[in-house]
């Protein structure tokens, strides 16, 4: 039986919505979660007091590093996201306790968020990344009544659990606030088109 060729480019994130980002883009990539313990290394990070856009990138980085030994000569993409407010970072709530309480801090306040992407090629004798974006969009939560939260809650279910901020803004998140700034994919957690704009100067896409 003749063997598949191994992929050109391949996606170190278990993120359903990049990989439905690039896959809707039309790019033919296969998937590949990273291993690693990101709240060991965020935590590491915020130690010593690194900004919240940096702690993305480095995230996306790492990520991209772990996979990228197992795909040599591969272009292997990683990316990541950061939710920042008033010098505070959050985390995916585990349980609606936690959703409850995130929203209940958001609301009515400022907050952003930074997304990363990088590629990086294994050679066989050392990783290199050669391109990495963070992008950065900034969201005004409006001042939801806990009444409100609570009924948001019940009815987004458990998707409020896949996102940094409770919410994803292509669907009924999107009610929760009352202003956006920023790109579109970086608030979805992939800043697509410079991405893209990368891939294709270096002719993994059609120009």
């Amino acid at each position: 039986m003749k063997e598949s060729p191994p992929p050109h480019l391949v996606l170190a994130s278990s993120s359903q919505a990049r990989h439905a980002m690039l896959r809707q883009a039309g790019l033919k990539i296969a998937v590949h979660p990273s291993d690693l313990d990101e709240r060991t290394i965020k935590a590491g990070l915020q130690t010593q007091s690194t900004s919240s856009p940096a702690i993305a990138a480095a995230l996306a980085k790492a990520k991209a590093r772990a996979v990228a030994r197992q795909y040599p000569n591969a272009w292997v993409i990683g990316a990541d996201q950061v939710l920042s407010c008033d010098g505070d970072m959050f985390d995916k709530a585990p349980d609606f306790t936690v959703a409850k309480s995130t929203l209940q801090r958001l609301r009515g306040r400022r907050h952003e968020l930074h997304a990363a992407v990088c590629v990086v090629r294994d050679n066989g004798s050392q990783d290199v990344v050669p391109w990495q974006h963070v992008g950065t969009a900034q969201l005004w939560m409006r001042s939801l009544s806990d009444e409100f939260i609570a009924a948001y809650l019940d009815q987004a279910g458990r998707s409020v659990l896949w996102s940094v901020g409770c919410y994803q803004i292509e669907g009924l998140g999107v009610q929760l606030f009352d202003r956006i700034e920023g790109d579109h994919f970086t608030i979805l957690g992939l800043p697509l088109l410079p991405l893209l704009k990368y891939l294709r100067s270096k002719g993994l896409l059609q120009r």
